[in-house]
């Protein structure tokens, strides 16, 4: 079975991207499953509810998301969208949505997805390490195909996670930093990896981030407020080729794109 992964996405711009190409997608690379990081879809931190539904009805299977998930104003999306639209996992008990979710293709193959948060130069929640090695047992008694995004800012912890759960999950793939890596690979045991998927939005930005302001916040050392930026938005992702029987990765590749260059491509 063959799934994509959809990066950060940034912003209405890059949703409206993200909406255009999803079907194209779907039928260039033969798409069984689709999961997409929508921590920032709305301008820049969280996702409301009329985003969650364009996404639902372009065929986007699970939604993911990270710290930003969290934005007062807007987390009680968690509630409402429980189960499709899920949150790192290995934030304390007591908080609300769920940070892992299973579900059935047409075919009756089964798919887990497990949303973790790293702790370096992040917020000190319960350890993605333990914390995610009790909920892999308990989806692999499920299905053997899991895909994990790892949400988190360390390069180093998110290697050491991907080696520590090698050949017990299909995919670790790594969000939040904005910033596609080129590291993508198969691990010995199995599992495909990438430390950052990337971000779809603004590349004339910081991370997504006006440029301007982005380089007074480094200077002033103060508070400004962010604005996303608008000028060249592009797609980046992963495409996955899993073996159903085993749950093993046979291939990944990174997507990173505009839409100029997406129908060049084709």
């Amino acid at each position: 079975m063959v799934a994509l992964f959809i990066a950060d996405i940034v912003g209405e711009d890059a949703l409206n991207l993200v909406t255009d190409l999803i079907p194209l997608l779907r039928r260039k690379y033969k798409i069984d499953f689709t999961i997409a990081n929508v921590e920032n879809a709305d301008k820049g931190k969280g996702i409301v509810h009329k985003q969650v539904l364009r996404l639902k009805e372009q065929g986007v299977d699970c939604l993911t998301s990270g710290n930003h998930i969290w934005d007062p104003r807007k987390k009680e999306v968690l509630i409402n969208h429980a189960g499709y639209l899920i949150r790192p996992f290995n934030y304390p008990e007591g908080n609300i949505g769920q940070g892992s979710s299973l579900f059935s293709l047409e075919d009756g193959i089964k798919i887990a997805v497990l949303n973790l948060q790293g702790r370096s130069f992040m917020n000190p929640i319960d350890c993605p390490f333990k914390v995610g090695a009790k909920e892999i047992r308990k989806l692999r008694s499920q299905t053997p195909i899991i895909i994990v995004d790892f949400h988190a800012e360390a390069t180093a912890e998110k290697q050491a996670l991907a080696w520590n759960f090698d050949g017990k999950v299909s995919a670790i793939i790594g969000t939040h930093t904005h910033v596609q890596t080129a590291d993508e690979r198969i691990l010995p045991n199995g599992t495909a990896y990438i430390t950052d998927a990337g971000m779809c939005g603004p590349m004339d930005s910081v991370i997504g981030m006006n440029i301007e302001k982005a380089i007074e916040r480094f200077i002033s050392q103060t508070h400004v407020y962010y604005a996303i930026a608008k000028t060249n938005i592009y797609f980046n992702g992963v495409i996955i080729d899993i073996n159903q029987s085993t749950g093993k990765a046979n291939q990944i590749f990174r997507l990173n794109f505009n839409k100029v260059g997406f129908n060049h491509e084709s």
